[in-house]
């Protein structure tokens, strides 16, 4: 009996012959594919087109539109069981979790942790170590490398475009741009960013963006750049590098913002800021004269009360 052990023990060991014909047939059977990512040479992604880990076909995955993709197209990804379009470029150290989705032509670089519930659109790039939290959308976007999207994040939709034909119909503006976040950008819960229509939406390397965000269509936001908890930018906005903006900042449309300018929390920007500096109140306007403001309206009303 012993010896009878000892000979199955030895086929079955990772150096026996046939052991590694077994393991060779099963890597020719998964059709992998490697091919360079963008990332650079040393980076490589793994166009997956196989069979699933578990031998069948993830049938009851779906497109998003429900037409143009089979549901037999997609598969299940080896490293955390999500579900994977076959033509899409995902690097074999990706971490898909269960109930996350990735789509056709997407790319997902090395390193890159995709949580339950999210939804990778067409054509998305992710850079590689960039790390996403649970249900995210991510549609018509390129993420840079080193991210961080937490929860419920939705970036690359329509943005809010629309116009009043000679009847009085509101019509939409076509939104057919694209978003594009930099590296080392952290992305906070609920967030919403916007893609482009006349111009990509983009996030400067280096941004943090705290929860409830709202980032408008054609929006530029530059690097190095803070904004703090509700803040409003509506579209078109371009602001330079090292801005910080204080909880419940809005910011109007069309409106441009030099570098290095803080605004203070609940302020309104209605119109260009030119020089940096310190900035507050509605409209904003530099934050000395603010103060002035503040302290005048604040004896106005000790007065009336006397």
């Amino acid at each position: 009996m012993a010896q009878a052990v000892r000979k199955l023990y030895n086929l079955g060991s990772s150096s026996s012959p046939i052991s590694h014909l077994i393991y060779n047939k099963h890597k020719a059977n998964s059709h992998g594919l490697y091919a360079l990512s963008p990332w650079g040479k040393s980076i490589r992604c793994h166009f997956s087109v196989g069979n699933c880990q578990d031998g069948s076909s993830a049938s009851s995955y779906t497109s998003d539109d429900g037409a143009g993709l089979s549901h037999q197209e997609f598969q299940r990804w080896q490293n955390g069981g999500g579900a994977f379009h076959k033509s899409a470029c995902i690097d074999p150290t990706a971490l898909i979790e269960t109930g996350a989705i990735v789509h056709p032509k997407s790319v997902v670089g090395a390193y890159v942790h995709i949580g339950s519930g999210t939804v990778i659109g067409p054509s998305v790039t992710i850079g590689q170590l960039t790390k996403i939290g649970y249900n995210v959308a991510l549609s018509n976007c390129s993420i840079g490398d080193s991210c961080v999207i937490h929860n419920g994040v939705c970036i690359g939709q329509d943005g809010f475009g629309f116009l009043v034909d000679e009847k009085g119909n509101i019509l939409k503006k076509p939104q057919l741009l694209d978003a594009r976040v930099g590296n080392h950008v952290e992305i906070g819960a609920n967030t919403c960013i916007d893609r482009g229509s006349w111009r990509d939406t983009v996030i400067g390397d280096h941004s943090k963006i705290d929860n409830l965000v709202q980032i408008g269509h054609n929006v530029v936001v530059g690097k190095s750049c803070m904004l703090c908890g509700q803040v409003g930018i509506a579209g078109s906005v371009t602001i330079g590098d090292y801005v910080t903006f204080g909880g419940r900042v809005a910011v109007r449309d069309h409106v441009s913002i030099v570098s290095k300018v803080r605004l203070a929390a609940i302020s309104c920007v209605t119109k260009d800021i030119k020089e940096p500096g310190d900035y507050g109140g509605f409209p904003a306007v530099p934050i000395s004269e603010w103060r002035r403001q503040v302290a005048s309206q604040s004896r106005t009303s000790k007065k009336r009360v006397d």
